[in-house]
């Protein structure tokens, strides 16, 4: 059984909008969501930005008394994923939910719980740690808590891939269904790691940027100028389904998924390989998964997360994977916009891969302003540009090498194929 798979519902909570039209409209103005970080004291961090979610009020989803024993990293995948369930129409209780499943990546977890509970363990005594500091603190619980919020009790579960987990998930899914081991899958990622302790730990990496002094030019991916990324925070769910469970629906389609592509790096920690070698295989990989030749992709929604190999790298291995064509692509980082959502980066630029299929928009890189010799494609500089596209890709790449690319297509009647 191989089966089409359509995109049905999205639901976003993000630094530049915690719903799809804001959090779209935001992308394609070339609005930043980076600012100084208000959630800890950063004084003593060579860091002191990002982008956090603002303006959101978790008890309008949740009931108070849950929210006080929730992680903040459950709360904004619980918020998107009711706007994805709320935005695809499902009708629960008329569809078989032992055929809908949850597929829900994190690259850490509950880490704010995990900080907050050892500083009591240490001050105060075991006795004093929280009953629910497991659950909240381990990374498949947003996808635990989804599928009992909503009765899904086909597939569920998360993956872990560092920054590839909320791509892989969305992959995960996509094969799912496509095989016929389910119909409906929400699947994403969520991150909320905007810490002192991890905030500390990318500092002691010199991996994120410390151009503190102007926020929302510190992420310019491909520039020349870049020096690390700037960490954000937030969610975003894909409600993927069968055509023919969308179709007898009536539901309203997106776009259509068509292909996946990993690979691992098999070369370091937290360095990419040259060349780009393990993206060039997750990007074949995708495209003959698809069926589609390297000449029919009008769009990549790149990795491009403003540190001096990553962006080298990738632009390296699309020239690779596409030779003459490189050239003719449209390629942009929305993370120039959101900062970097770690696990929940993947799922994101998926849905605004998505829009700008939908749209013929192809949101820009901002602060591009410097080209990088080394990095000398299109990377749509500073300004949205409306153009057919039928054709995308969308990179993630993960610290221990873990590469997933997915590929998106226009969606096409099977009665017409228009």
């Amino acid at each position: 059984m191989s089966r089409r798979v359509v995109v049905t519902g999205l639901g976003v909570t993000s630094p530049v909008g915690n719903d799809i039209d804001s959090f779209w409209k935001s992308l394609c103005s070339g609005n930043s969501g980076i600012d100084k970080v208000t959630s800890f004291d950063t004084s003593d961090y060579p860091t002191k930005i990002a982008g956090e979610v603002k303006n959101i009020d978790f008890s309008q989803y949740v009931d108070a008394k849950e929210v006080k024993r929730t992680d903040r990293v459950i709360l904004l995948g619980l918020v998107a994923a009711q706007n994805a369930i709320k935005d695809s129409g499902l009708d629960l209780s008329s569809i078989n939910l032992e055929r809908c499943g949850v597929i829900v990546g994190s690259g850490i977890g509950g880490m704010a719980t995990l900080e907050n509970e050892h500083s009591k363990l240490i001050e105060r005594g075991p006795g004093r740690v929280s009953p629910f500091l497991i659950p909240m603190m381990i990374p498949d619980m947003a996808a635990g808590r989804i599928s009992m919020d909503y009765g899904f009790r086909g597939p569920n579960y998360a993956v872990v891939s560092a920054c590839a987990s909320a791509a892989h998930s969305l992959g995960d899914a996509f094969m799912m269904i496509k095989s016929g081991l389910a119909d409906v899958i929400l699947a994403g990622g969520a991150e909320a790691v905007v810490t002192p302790l991890a905030f500390a730990g990318f500092c002691s990496m010199k991996a994120m940027s410390t151009r503190n002094d102007n926020p929302q030019k510190a992420s310019s991916p491909f520039d020349l100028k870049r020096d690390g990324f700037i960490m954000g925070e937030g969610s975003g769910m894909v409600i993927l389904e069968s055509l023919e469970h969308a179709i007898a629906r009536n539901a309203r389609i997106y776009g259509e998924m068509i292909g996946y592509g990993a690979s691992g790096d098999a070369h370091h920690l937290s360095a990419p390989a040259p060349e780009g070698a393990g993206a060039q295989i997750a990007l074949r990989m995708a495209l003959n998964s698809a069926s589609l030749k390297p000449s029919d992709i009008d769009y990549i929604n790149a990795h491009g997360t403003s540190t001096p190999l990553n962006d080298k790298y990738e632009s390296c291995a699309i020239k690779k994977v596409f030779g003459e064509h490189a050239s003719n692509l449209h390629i942009s980082s929305t993370k120039s916009m959101t900062g970097h959502l770690l696990g929940a980066s993947g799922a994101i630029e998926f849905i605004a891969t998505t829009l700008a299929l939908r749209d013929g928009i192809v949101p820009p890189t901002i602060n591009y302003e410097d080209p990088d010799p080394e990095c000398d494609l299109n990377y749509t500089p500073n300004t949205a540009v409306k153009t057919p596209l039928r054709y995308a890709l969308s990179n993630s790449f993960g610290f221990g090498g873990h590469n997933a690319c997915l590929a998106l297509g226009k969606y096409e009647t099977p009665e017409t194929g228009n």
